[in-house]
């Protein structure tokens, strides 16, 4: 099977020849994974891995120069440094000062879809006709949050919900009409168009599930609908203690959850398997707030082992730097991916995942690094 085989006979419920898998990580650590392995890059790495890649494309940003430090948005950045490497902080919002839709409409300009040229995506898939794609899609609340401020953005779905409305507006004209274009170039080929937010905490949701679903889901659908017309699987990211909102995200539409943190409240895999398991495939489900970053060898392999696995007996051994796993639902689009399992019509099988994403229409198109 190629790698799109892979993945596509997970999300349809078939069983795959062997376990389709997907790398995720930071610059530093592909690195550091490239220099353990001896390869002269990335993609040579993976190759080495035997990693089931995911191809990312998106439009080349061809707008107005941005000034250093400044995103599309016209967010300052700032470069922070940790202990083994650096990523980037929001410390200018350009529409924290406006208290009115009014002020807001007079004063800032929302980047136009034109800004984003797509006549090089066919170019940039020639020669990857196997592997899966994964294009389009959105990531809302967080772009809302950078341009009005963490703190100002929660003030705001009480004191200014007609700010939020239309924020959320702009920024789902944007993301359609960079989905829609990838579509028309690339007809039928995306796989997976990413529907992201990060609504939870370690304990629970960032807000009342009554403001996701005005705020949230009725936008996002939007984007799932053209994705399901599209023919491609909506792969939804979602940190945190997500459960109280899975069943209103499920009836949206979306088919594949990632990252499934089990540590945070309510996230348990066994917990999800059952509730969730014939509705959602689990893509990742493997610890990445203390196993992966900070654990051994010996803690990525006991915990592969931990996870609920309809096949007694097997399990999946993590490379060097761990590949994330899952299974997929039931239904013509679905399966099961947690840990590395996935559940088939008539046999169970394992399958596994990982992977990137950046969701405003300048994509990071290599779909396997983040910073």
């Amino acid at each position: 099977m190629t790698p799109r085989e892979r993945w596509l006979a997970v999300f349809q419920r078939k069983k795959p020849d062997r376990l389709p898998m997907e790398h995720w990580a930071t610059v530093e650590a592909n690195e550091r994974l490239v220099e353990y392995l001896g390869c002269k890059d990335i993609d040579e790495a993976l190759e080495t891995l035997h990693v089931d890649r995911v191809v990312g494309v998106g439009g080349k940003y061809v707008g107005p120069r941005l000034a250093k430090g400044k995103d599309v948005y016209g967010c300052r950045l700032r470069e922070v440094r940790y202990a083994t490497g650096v990523y980037e902080e929001v410390v200018y919002s350009p529409l924290a000062e406006y208290d009115s839709v009014r002020e807001i409409r007079k004063n800032y300009e929302w980047p136009d879809p034109d800004w984003w040229d797509y006549s090089d995506v066919e170019r940039e898939l020639k020669g990857k006709q196997d592997l899966p794609i994964r294009a389009g899609g959105c990531w809302l609340l967080m772009y809302f949050q950078r341009l009005r401020g963490q703190w100002q953005s929660y003030v705001d779905l009480v004191r200014h919900p007609d700010i939020v409305e239309y924020c959320l507006d702009e920024l789902l004209n944007i993301a359609l009409e960079g989905t829609r274009r990838i579509y028309e170039r690339i007809p039928g080929q995306v796989m997976m168009t990413e529907v992201a937010e990060d609504l939870g905490h370690q304990s629970g949701l960032l807000m009342p599930p009554s403001q996701i679903r005005r705020f949230v889901i009725p936008r996002v659908k939007e984007i799932i609908d053209i994705a399901h017309e599209e023919g491609a699987f909506v792969f939804h990211h979602d940190d945190g203690a997500v459960r109280e909102i899975l069943p209103d995200m499920i009836k949206a539409g979306i088919d594949i959850l990632n990252p499934v943190q089990w540590r945070c409240r309510g996230m348990d895999r066994e917990g999800l398997k059952r509730g969730f398991g014939q509705a959602l495939v689990f893509h990742g489900a493997m610890d990445n707030q203390h196993t992966l970053p900070f654990g051994s060898v010996a803690d990525v392999e006991r915990e592969v082992g931990e996870h609920p696995n309809p096949r007694k007996g097997r399990r999946l051994h993590p490379g060097p730097l761990p590949q994330h796993t899952g299974k997929h639902p039931a239904g013509e689009r679905g399966g099961d991916v947690q840990k590395g399992v996935r559940g088939g019509p008539e046999e169970p099988v394992e399958g596994a995942s990982g992977g990137d994403c950046g969701l405003d229409p300048a994509w990071n198109k290599e779909g396997h690094t983040r910073r």
